[in-house]
Formats: C-alpha cells, structure tokens, sequence
C-alpha cells in the first residue's frame, strides 16, 4: 500500500489563493519566456515546458512541499504535474485554466492574451 499522500491533480484559483497565503510553495510556470514577458503571476518561477526534464534539480527542494504549476490554459501543466509525479513529486498540482483565469478570478491586472 502507498502511504503517499494524495493531493488533487489540479487546483483552483481559490484554493491557490489560500495556498499562497498559509504555506511555502513553488508557483512554476512552464510556459515560453515571450509568453512570461506578456503576462506573470508575481513570485512564479519559469522553466518552460521542454525544459523540466533537464532542470529537474532546480525543482528538488520542492520534492514534499506544495508545488503548483500553471501555463495558459491548464494543458501544458497538466502534462508537466503528470512528468513531475512520475519523478516522485507527489504534491504537483496543475492550476485550473491556468494564467488566463487567475487574471479573470484573482488580479485583472495580470493581462489576458
């Protein structure tokens, strides 16, 4: 039996919110540098999509503590937090529609594209 937690593949905006608010968690954004040129959630970290593999050190001290990832719509992070719990990741999370609704649900002056 595996005594791993189990967290929800995906979150919402809402509970990132208090996510954010009550703990110490990775925020990664693994979309292209032009699209994080054009629109950023303050504090996230960037490592695009075909660079997780690689960087995956970088992701290390994260391994047990929250990780949230979020792209523009919730696709590429969905396929990054099913990468990252293969790799022993357990607490990956994918933010629900992504950048595109936290501008909408959370701070509008994050701009839509």
């Amino acid at each position: 039996m595996n005594s791993t937690p189990t967290h929800p593949v995906q979150i919402t905006t809402d509970e990132l919110v208090k996510l954010r608010a009550d703990s110490n968690l990775l925020l990664l954004d693994c979309r292209e540098p032009d699209e994080h040129a054009i629109a950023r959630i303050e504090g996230a970290m960037l490592i695009p999509m075909q660079e997780i593999a690689a960087r995956l050190d970088e992701l290390e001290p994260w391994r047990e503590k929250p990780l949230v990832v979020h792209c523009h719509h919730g696709v590429r992070s969905l396929r990054v937090v099913e990468f990252l719990r293969g790799k022993g990741f357990h607490t990956a999370q994918s933010l629900s529609g992504g950048i595109d609704a936290w501008s909408r649900d959370v701070d509008a002056n994050v701009p839509q594209y």
